[in-house]
């Protein structure tokens, strides 16, 4: 068998949903060489070196260290942590991708709300806006419009590009790191109202963009956007957590913007650019413009999606929780 090029795969180190620490896993099951772009060598990029990775430490924002991971390779996955200079290092890892001539797929890890943050929609008059979006916000985050040009930039640059559009992960830290201290008293303290969800396993999205890095040519020039199995409210919701947790767990709806000073403004003070995209998220979801479902995942993988129970059950702050 002829040697494989590296998969570089960006934010190996990540943990919300763990999507890049779970290809990684799944690549070099299957035999591929992967090259891990971290931002530091800690003990997250050596747990990685052990499972038999490549590890490259630079900075996402540094044209030289993106230009010098590329070296090789010829299948991308790009993801990065919530930033204000998102698109800065979309539009640099694009030129290097564009630069080196030989790419065969840049998986770009994007979001659900691309599939309706249409030209048109973004240019509508104010009011219009509002009403699209659920009536308590007429604009999207800042994060949400750089994902916006991130995908522009892609489809100019020319490089053969995949958007996986994933919709809220179980993971988010909405529903696991800030509802851990109501679940600790049995009840799901959330600002959804009864609006219904459809949050997505982290695992199934590396699943999908594992599959694409292994055979991309069915792929290219594809969005596709991605969401868990279930459209619920938060009272089913609640189900789960009891049914994880072994206890009673009721939720409680709260206000919106309460809840946003609660949680997001206390513990992400010092993260202005994250705890805008986290109160957009809220307040998009309570006022019901983020519903709907698709079957795309299904479709792409050939089994159901995880549910929200599977995900909380193999969740390591719960599995913390439950310990305790």
């Amino acid at each position: 068998m002829p040697e494989r090029d590296p998969i570089l795969i960006t934010g190996a180190a990540g943990e919300i949903g763990a999507v890049s620490r779970t290809m990684v896993e799944m690549l070099l099951e299957q035999g591929y060489p992967v090259r891990a772009f971290v931002r530091r060598d800690d003990e997250r990029a050596q747990s990685l070196r052990q499972a038999g990775a490549e590890i490259f430490v630079g900075d996402l924002l540094n044209i030289a260290d993106v230009t010098a991971a590329l070296k090789g390779c010829r299948r991308i996955y790009f993801s990065m942590s919530l930033s204000p200079y998102y698109t800065d290092a979309v539009a640099l890892m694009a030129a290097a991708a564009r630069a080196k001539g030989d790419i065969e797929v840049f998986v770009n890890i994007s979001e659900y709300e691309q599939s309706f943050m249409t030209l048109e929609k973004m240019t509508a008059p104010e009011e219009e806006r509002r009403a699209w979006l659920g009536g308590l916000i007429a604009d999207w985050s800042p994060q949400q419009r750089a994902h916006w040009v991130a995908e522009q930039m892609l489809d100019w640059s020319g490089v053969p590009t995949v958007n996986v559009r994933a919709a809220m992960f179980v993971e988010n830290p909405i529903l696991t790191w800030f509802a851990l201290a109501s679940l600790g008293n049995g009840e799901l303290r959330l600002p959804f109202g009864d609006q219904p969800l459809a949050p997505i396993a982290g695992y199934d999205v590396a699943e999908l963009c594992a599959k694409i890095l292994v055979d991309p040519a069915p792929h290219l020039s594809k969005s596709y956007d991605l969401t868990g199995p279930e459209l619920k409210d938060m009272h089913g919701y609640a189900q789960d957590y009891e049914a994880v947790l072994g206890r009673p767990v009721a939720y409680v709806p709260e206000d919106v913007e309460t809840w946003n000073k609660t949680y997001v403004d206390s513990a992400l003070s010092e993260l202005p650019h994250t705890a805008e995209h986290l109160k957009t998220l809220t307040r998009l979801m309570s006022g019901g413009g983020y519903g709907g479902i698709t079957d795309q995942l299904e479709t792409l993988l050939g089994r159901p999606p995880k549910t929200v129970r599977w995900a909380l059950e193999n969740n390591p702050r719960l599995r913390t929780m439950i310990a305790n």
